[in-house]
């Protein structure tokens, strides 16, 4: 893990306006990494996988479970568009959420798109001992990941406006070195606006 040198309450974190919003596969960091980011920013913190959980009282599992698949993502797509209108916001999405074509409309116009970006290796390392995954409750959770991370990797890459390679470095590590690229990013849409 790699420790930030500028991890006091006292380094200067830019306003970054608007919501944000993270893609990526299942491992990536996007709720752990966001949380932290949005303590940083001052944004309200949702997951929209929580979200659905709490809206429906029942485990993401079950809902794979009873309604399968194709009634999940219907009901992923109802809670990202929700989710994607509000303002100021940070949103870690689910990993399949790019899937939907409307999904990646509401957010690419809605907010800036961060997708943590790592490799098959180190999501299997991060994703084996969680049972609460029904995508990876196969016999073979690398050959999934593998064939996810084929599947998914260009669609994260069209939505996204920042791509980040989450390497080995530490949550907060990691939240700094976005918020500095999130900076830079308005800065240059700024300039391009004017």
């Amino acid at each position: 893990m790699i420790e930030s040198e500028h991890a006091g309450k006292d380094s200067a974190v830019p306003p970054i306006h608007g919501s944000v919003f993270m893609v990526g596969l299942m491992g990536s960091g996007k709720t752990s990494v966001g949380k932290v980011l949005a303590r940083l920013l001052g944004k309200a913190f949702f997951d929209s996988d929580h979200e659905i959980e709490r809206a429906t009282g029942v485990r993401i599992q079950e809902i794979f479970e009873v309604e399968g698949e194709p009634g999940f993502r219907a009901r992923e797509r109802k809670m990202i568009a929700d989710l994607a209108q509000r303002d100021n916001i940070l949103l870690a999405t689910g990993g399949g959420a790019v899937l939907a074509p409307e999904n990646r409309a509401q957010l690419k116009a809605h907010g800036t798109v961060i997708y943590l970006c790592a490799p098959v290796k180190a999501l299997l390392r991060r994703t084996q001992r969680d049972r609460n995954r029904p995508l990876l409750q196969v016999a073979d959770p690398a050959a999934k990941l593998r064939e996810l991370y084929d599947q998914r990797d260009p669609l994260y890459r069209e939505v996204a406006h920042l791509i980040v390679d989450t390497g080995n470095q530490s949550v907060r590590a990691l939240a700094e070195q976005i918020i500095k690229q999130l900076a830079q990013h308005q800065m240059a849409s700024q300039h391009t606006i004017h």
